[in-house]
C-alpha cells in the first residue's frame, strides 16, 4: 500500500496545492488490525478551506482511488476539527486511538473531545445498525456463505462501537478490535464464544465449515449479544 499511498498523496497535494494540512489514515489499518477482505483504508483529509471547487477539483484523483476499492476520505477544514469533536465523539475517540499521519501535521493533536452526546450517539448507532443487520439478514440467510460474509462484514463496526460503549463504562478501550471485544465481553458479562466464532470467520481461521442450520444459530446468538450491549447503554442514560 505504500506505493498506492504515495501516489494518491501527490494527487492530491498536485490538488489542492497549499491549501492541502495534512492526510491521515485511521482505524484498523492504523491500529494494525487490518483484515483484506472485510477492512478499509480510511482516510481523513484536512484542509484550510473547502469551497465547492476544491471538492470538485478532487474528482478525478477519488475515482482513482476509489477504482482501487478504496472509500472516498472524509474531508474536513482545519478549523471544524475542533467544532466538530462534540458531535461526532465516536468517530474522533477512533481517530484519536489509532492513526498515523501520511501528510502534513497531525491536526489531531491536543483535540478536545467533549463526551456530552457521547450516550445519546452510540445507542443510536448501535440500534441502528442493529437495524440494518436485521434487514440484511432477509437476503443472507439464503445461503450460508451470505450469512457468515454479513457476519463477518458487520462485526467491524460493532467493534468500533464498543469502544464508545466501554467509555461509557468509565474503562479505556484498546486500539484493536479483538481486545475491545473482549473488555466489552467481561465489563458486560457477555457471552465470549459467540464473538470468537464470528472473528473466526471474518479471520478464516475456522476449521469446519458452518452448516446452514449452525450459522443460522450463530447469528441467532450474535444478534443476542448485541442486543445485551444495547441493553447496557440504554441503562446509562435511565441511571
Amino acid at each position: 500500500m505504500q506505493h498506492q499511498f504515495a501516489a494518491f498523496i501527490d494527487d492530491l497535494k498536485a490538488t489542492h496545492g497549499k491549501n492541502l494540512a495534512a492526510v491521515l489514515l485511521y482505524g484498523s489499518a492504523a491500529a494494525g488490525d487490518f483484515v483484506r477482505e472485510h477492512s478499509d483504508y480510511n482516510i481523513l483529509i484536512a484542509l484550510h478551506k473547502i469551497a465547492p471547487v476544491d471538492l470538485r477539483n478532487a474528482h478525478a484523483c477519488m475515482r482513482e482511488w476509489h477504482k482501487m476499492g478504496h472509500p472516498i476520505p472524509v474531508y474536513f477544514t482545519v478549523g471544524e476539527l475542533q467544532n466538530a469533536a462534540d458531535v461526532f465523539p465516536i468517530e474522533f475517540h477512533q481517530m484519536e486511538k489509532a492513526r498515523k499521519v501520511l501528510y502534513g501535521t497531525d491536526v489531531l493533536e491536543g483535540l478536545k473531545i467533549s463526551d456530552a452526546f457521547l450516550r445519546h450517539q452510540v445507542e443510536y448507532e448501535l440500534r441502528s445498525k442493529l437495524i440494518l443487520l436485521r434487514r440484511q439478514y432477509i437476503p443472507a440467510s439464503a445461503s450460508v456463505e451470505g450469512l457468515t460474509n454479513l457476519m463477518a462484514e458487520s462485526l467491524a463496526s460493532f467493534a468500533a462501537l464498543f469502544s464508545a460503549v466501554l467509555l461509557l463504562q468509565g474503562v479505556e478501550p484498546p486500539a484493536k478490535k479483538h481486545a475491545i471485544v473482549a473488555l466489552t465481553v467481561q465489563q458486560l458479562g457477555l457471552n465470549g464464544i459467540t464473538f470468537e466464532k464470528v472473528f473466526n470467520i471474518r479471520e478464516k481461521n475456522f476449521e469446519a465449515r458452518l452448516t446452514d442450520k449452525s450459522a443460522n444459530e450463530l447469528f441467532a446468538e450474535y444478534m443476542e449479544q448485541i442486543e445485551k450491549v444495547i441493553d447496557s447503554v440504554d441503562a446509562v442514560g435511565k441511571n
